[in-house]
């Protein structure tokens, strides 16, 4: 019966000047035909025609078919097929284009569609409601594949505006026409077609995923046309946990990032990590942050946490002061109190990066937890024990004079490893070390440098970082770091190799934070000093830390520091990652 129905739909609709628009086969570069089945509404055959054309008119074939389409009233279908357009420029233009219109006529309501308050104005007008409701009942979907307006599928038939008729979008007839497979047979043949293919879920583990950049931007560029909201996978990179190489492909126009991926969740403090590995994600945001960064040339960035000269003044008067009296019994903890209200809080200073971002939260915690693991407050991972457990006071020795311990967070990375084509680079080394300095505090609160650290404060720095995998296991926020130093090496790279000039890529909504904002948070201006304490034979030991995290991509990045690859491997994994047949809108693979 339903086939039958179907049948009887289709002649229906034909014998009544219906447009359907069905897949054409074979159609010639013939621009008569391509204008005319614009002006008929038959976008199917206009996209075969532009989908078959030469590279060089397949762009424009495609925005006067959106043109087309959104004149005619269909926003998202003209929307979906402009994201099909290749080059970026042209693309975003049309979209901006389109998106500044006002919407085509739209369908009336079933109750008024076709009748002459809802049809064009003057002279008798054909009365399609009650074909369109015959058309829609005929062809109705008991199993959910149905017609747009009543919410049952894609489907939507509309008084044609183009001068009478009716218009039935091809994509939602098809499947409410054609029969469905009752033994289940052919979902099963096509289950096991897709998973012969090269991308399984998002959400699988993956030893080498492939995220595309400039593939990614288009599907967030329609995303942001329509209205939607960006997914998730595209929010945390389709899983990437670390980024190990990056292509170039100008054939295809694709910038690749590539590296291990997994599933995701939230853990208890909010960070999105890896459900089998525990380590983060990485993330958009972060992405656009460091890219926009770098755009105008080699940006440092980093912060710094800093006691403030007038608290270190006070601070070393008061110790001063109390030290010409010994201690009496109970009053070390009251003495320790004076101490810290002398000192107070350290400022928090960013610099080359809005301190309202997730990369400054990064950047800000990553330092101060690594400083209260230096001076004993929060506990390191094995190998990695803190300054005042490694001082030691001998008998008759004084203790250390009070200074800063100056620990920060740096690059370190082996090296950057290059095609000799300059199409493939290789990320090699964990990316990051802590580096120290001891510094004096003079009698007004300048600090001054000294160019050296002693044995306990240059171990500490030592140890975190060949223990800092370890560190990360247990504190994920340093694997965070690792992460965002990872992406800003990549930005620099973008930057300083033009890599989209490789590609034909202008970053039209990446590097464009009015069409694409990044989320913004508190901005973290003032902090409790980090200080501890040790009594060691009678003799306290007082611990002050302060430091930052340093970035300077031009380092890394400069072309004496980038080696070449004479081996081949790197073009070899670059050929077997060359994004060739994906999907429409696929922007990562395994």
């Amino acid at each position: 019966m339903r086939q039958f129905r179907s049948k009887l739909s289709v002649a229906i609709l034909a014998a009544l000047g219906v447009a359907l628009a069905f897949p054409a086969v074979s159609l010639g570069m013939d621009e008569d035909a391509f204008q005319a089945h614009l002006r008929a509404g038959e976008f199917a055959p206009a996209m075969a025609m532009a989908n078959a054309a030469e590279p060089a008119f397949r762009d424009a074939m495609l925005s006067k078919i959106a043109e087309a389409q959104a004149a005619a009233g269909m926003r998202k279908q003209s929307l979906t097929t402009l994201a099909e357009v290749s080059n970026d420029l042209s693309r975003a233009h049309s979209f901006a284009e389109i998106l500044a219109q006002p919407l085509g006529t739209q369908p009336a309501d079933r109750s008024t569609r076709g009748s002459r308050s809802g049809g064009a104005a003057g002279g008798n007008q054909a009365n399609f409601g009650d074909l369109i409701n015959l058309i829609t009942s005929t062809t109705g979907a008991s199993d959910g594949n149905g017609w747009l307006d009543d919410g049952t599928g894609n489907g939507q038939v509309e008084q044609f505006q183009g001068g009478g008729g009716v218009r039935v979008d091809a994509e939602g007839l098809v499947e409410s026409l054609i029969n469905k497979d009752q033994d289940n047979s052919l979902s099963l043949l096509r289950d096991a077609a897709a998973r012969s293919q090269r991308i399984g879920s998002v959400h699988d583990e993956s030893l080498l995923r492939k995220v595309s950049l400039t593939r990614l931007e288009r599907a967030i560029q329609l995303k942001l046309a329509l209205g939607e909201p960006i997914d998730e996978e595209m929010q945390f990179l389709a899983g990437l946990q670390k980024i190990e190489y990056v292509f170039t492909y100008p054939e295809t126009g694709d910038i690749v990032i590539a590296g291990s991926a997994s599933d995701w969740h939230s853990d208890a403090e909010g960070r999105v990590i890896g459900t089998a590995t525990g380590r983060p994600v990485l993330r958009l945001d972060d992405l656009l942050v460091v890219l926009r960064e770098m755009a105008d040339g080699d940006k440092n960035f980093g912060c710094s946490i800093t006691p403030i000269q007038e608290h270190l003044a006070r601070t070393k008067a008061y110790i001063a002061e109390s030290s010409r009296r010994p201690l009496r019994p109970g009053q070390t903890n009251r003495w320790l109190k004076g101490i810290r209200d002398q000192l107070a809080e350290q400022e928090i200073e960013f610099y080359g990066v809005d301190p309202r971002t997730h990369v400054a939260r990064v950047l800000f915690e990553a330092d101060y937890r690594m400083k209260l693991t230096g001076i004993g407050v929060e506990a390191g991972a094995a190998g990695v024990p803190s300054y005042l457990s490694m001082v030691k006071v001998k008998p008759g020795e004084a203790a250390p004079p009070m200074g800063v311990l100056r620990w920060w967070f740096t690059t370190n990375y082996d090296s950057i490893r290059s095609s000799k084509a300059g199409n493939a680079y290789e990320l090699r080394g964990q990316g990051v070390m802590v580096k120290s300095e001891n510094e004096m505090i003079a009698d007004d609160g300048r600090r001054v440098h000294t160019g050296q650290s002693d044995r306990e404060t240059a171990a500490f720095a030592e140890n975190f970082t060949k223990h800092f995998e370890a560190m990360a296991q247990k504190y994920p926020v340093y694997a965070e770091l690792q992460n965002i130093f990872d992406l800003a090496i990549v930005a620099a790279l973008i930057n300083t190799q033009d890599l989209p000039g490789q590609v034909g890529w202008h970053m039209t909504t990446f590097a464009d934070d009015a069409k694409f904002p990044v989320s913004l948070g508190y901005e973290p201006k003032m902090v409790q000093t980090v200080m501890n304490h040790k009594i060691v034979n009678r003799t306290q030991v007082l611990a002050v830390a302060s430091g930052g995290v340093t970035f300077r991509p031009g380092e890394v990045v400069k072309a004496s520091a980038i080696e070449q690859d004479s081996s081949g491997r790197l073009s070899s994994i670059q050929d077997r990652t060359e994004p060739n047949n994906l999907d429409r809108g696929q922007w990562w693979w395994d």
